[in-house]
């Protein structure tokens, strides 16, 4: 066995550990995903459509996953005020309550010292990254790294559509990071 399958199978089994952690609440691995994402996510990236690019899943089974969620009462679903048709979603109080709860993989992390979670999370990062553009994903970026952001005295601006954005909001994903 290579290192490259070693360190492969450790991720494959701390993602199934994680996966599981949800299921005291009644959630799968992929509405675990997704609600983790909708809180990560800025207003701009909420649709989904750019639930299922971030997960690389189809429209159709995210449709079903955000409709779990919603029944669940752990997400609202948003309409736009200047097209009704298009939909995008924000967590509810108890799907913020949800992601508060540690778990034993967050627990886990917090044995390891600054440095020590900050290299792992550059790594990983660099390996995500490389794994997504190999399979034609573009990987998601935090909107202060973009190359569209311009920063403010009281948050950003992004160039890209025309918009400022509130400090809170630089901190966030965004569909449209370059």
């Amino acid at each position: 066995m290579t290192d490259t399958d070693l360190v492969r199978q450790l991720i494959s089994r701390l993602a199934r550990l994680d996966g599981d952690a949800g299921r005291s609440e009644g959630l799968n691995p992929a509405q675990s995903m997704a609600l983790e994402y909708l809180a990560r996510a800025n207003k701009f990236s909420r649709q989904p459509s750019h639930v299922a690019e971030y997960m690389g899943s189809t429209r159709g089974t995210i449709s079903q996953t955000l409709k779990a969620l919603r029944e669940k009462g752990l997400i609202a679903e948003v309409r736009s005020e200047t097209d009704r048709r298009s939909v995008s979603y924000e967590l509810t109080s108890r799907g913020r309550t949800i992601l508060a709860q540690s778990n034993a993989l967050n627990s886990a992390f917090n044995e390891l010292s600054a440095k020590e979670l900050s290299q792992l999370e550059r790594s990983l990062q660099v390996v995500l990254n490389t794994s997504l553009r190999s399979n034609g994903l573009k990987p998601f970026g935090v909107c202060k790294t973009c190359t569209h952001f311009a920063p403010r005295t009281e948050g950003g601006f992004c160039n890209l559509l025309s918009l400022p954005l509130e400090r809170s909001e630089t901190e966030k994903l965004c569909v449209e990071n370059a």
